[in-house]
């Protein structure tokens, strides 16, 4: 069950350079001028302020207060996806100056695939998938309930050295413990996750695929005569806490390690809702949130249907499928969508239908478009099967009852509920007034990255992965130094 590292795949410069030069860096402007919200699949937008700095709305460049800022390792990114000069950031107490009006979403464009035979696109560009053993320890299988069996990825945190990239001497590395989106899946955190070992050796990550997703399955999904799946926010928060619980007792832990908790978009729903039922207790040292807010996800989830009808049906390969969401800008980083799509996609032609949501998916989405962008005719659905046989693994058409619970009130909830608050995001407008208000009062901590899309820690693994660190060490109590009591004092002879 075990498996032993290897060496991570870095996207370096070339990689950019092949990547643009073969037409599939596409500028966000060229994206179409109908805007499809979708909490699930975000679209650019441009703005935010620097830390102890200050943003020229007129050049988009950002003025630092100090000349100590400290710069972290960039993820290379295209000239015509930057919107500004520098990683935009902003710190607890900053003013927000909302961004300039965008639409927050955009339907991908898609360039001419080519041929992707033996897993290379037109560019060069490999797509071949990379196994979740180069970026996690082990897998887990954990009976969370009678009718739930959780599939979760995991590498233990050590105790650490007390080295400057390592925990606290002596005691156990933090662990980051990840929720993903709808329609994700937990290899959704392996570039990050391993990012963040980087830089805090003794770290732990702990990344569960949800019910209904990846290879978490339920009797639900497999009784057609039960009611549908159950993807309530109260049942998916209960989930994840059951899942550290049933960690900790599968690797024979004390006691669960301090907590980082992280989930992206509906992933953050779920930890904040976590984080506010203080189940987790003084474990919890905080929660992030990664791209999403109530305001534009509720607003967004008006037109969800209509962007589920404009995805594609199926894949010829699984290389395809991974082809499709670089080509479409859906993940901007390569190495992270050859890691992570394959938790995305089912083999219809080998995997029975009772243990996939993907026929459903396939029902419900038969009018979507081929990866080429073609619209399927009548009387081709046999033919698409067999030559379109990856699906989407998770039927986020069949989730449609579930959408407002997963986002009312989370500013509230997220604004309440105790420990460390951190909120990443792709651009200022996201914010609600609520959240605006929390932001200027320096409830939580907030980091803007405009040049990445919705899912900000794939396409900015590094960057992301140096917040994320940065935000456990300021709430790492281990760290603080407390001075010794007066009595204690006094009992030593001391004078006070």
């Amino acid at each position: 069950m075990t498996a032993t590292s290897s060496s991570i795949p870095e996207f370096n410069e070339a990689d950019e350079d092949n990547f643009i030069s073969s037409g599939h860096g596409s500028n966000p402007s060229s994206l179409s001028s109908s805007a499809i919200p979708s909490p699930f699949a975000l679209g650019d937008s441009p703005g935010g302020l620097g830390r102890g700095g200050h943003l020229n709305l007129n050049t988009s460049t950002y003025f630092p207060s100090s000349h100590n800022a400290t710069t972290s390792t960039t993820f290379p990114i295209s000239e015509a996806d930057d919107d500004s000069s520098s990683a935009s950031s902003m710190s607890s107490t900053g003013t927000i100056i909302p961004s300039p009006g965008r639409a927050l979403f955009a339907r991908p464009v898609l360039h001419s695939t080519g041929s992707s035979s033996g897993g290379t696109g037109s560019g060069g560009r490999s797509y071949e998938p990379i196994p979740w053993t180069t970026y996690f320890e082990r897998e887990l299988w954990l009976d969370t309930s009678p009718t739930t069996r959780h599939h979760a990825y995991l590498t233990s945190p050590v105790a650490g050295s007390g080295g400057p990239n390592s925990g606290s001497k002596g005691r156990p590395g933090p662990l980051f413990v990840t929720h993903h989106g709808a329609g994700s899946s937990g290899l959704s955190f392996a570039v990050v996750g391993a990012e963040i070992r980087r830089r805090i050796s003794g770290a732990g990550i702990l990344s569960l695929d949800a019910r209904g997703h990846g290879g978490t399955t339920t009797t639900e999904e497999q009784d057609k005569t039960e009611p549908a799946i159950d993807l309530s926010l109260s049942t998916l928060a209960q989930d994840l806490f059951n899942v550290m619980i049933e960690t900790k007792k599968v690797m024979s832990w004390a006691e669960l390690p301090p907590i980082i908790l992280v989930g992206h978009s509906l992933g953050g729903a779920v930890v904040t809702e976590l984080a506010k039922t203080n189940l987790v207790g003084t474990s919890l040292l905080g929660y992030a949130v990664l791209d999403v807010v109530e305001g534009s996800a509720m607003d967004a989830l008006q037109s969800m249907q209509t962007y589920l009808s404009t995805r594609p049906v199926g894949f010829a390969s699984l290389k395809d499928g991974i082809e499709w969401h670089v080509r479409s800008r859906t993940l901007r980083n390569p190495v992270s969508a050859r890691t992570s799509v394959p938790g995305l996609l089912v083999d219809a032609n080998s995997t029975p239908a009772s243990s996939s949501s993907s026929s459903e998916a396939q029902q419900d989405e038969q009018k979507g478009v081929a990866a080429d962008g073609t619209k399927p005719k009548l009387g081709q659905d046999d033919g698409k099967k067999a030559s379109r046989p990856w699906r989407w693994r998770t039927n986020l058409a069949a989730t449609q009852p579930f959408w407002e619970d997963w986002f009312v009130g989370l500013s509230k909830k997220f604004l309440e509920a105790k420990g460390g608050k951190l909120l990443l995001l792709a651009g200022t407008d996201r914010l609600d007034t609520e959240l605006t208000i929390g932001q200027m009062q320096g409830k939580y901590a907030l980091q803007v990255f405009p040049e990445a899309g919705h899912f900000i820690h794939e396409d900015l693994p590094e960057k992301t992965a140096t917040v994320l660190v940065d935000f456990y060490r300021r709430n790492d109590r281990s760290a603080l130094v407390l001075p010794p009591k007066v009595s204690d004092l006094l009992a030593q002879g001391k004078r006070v």
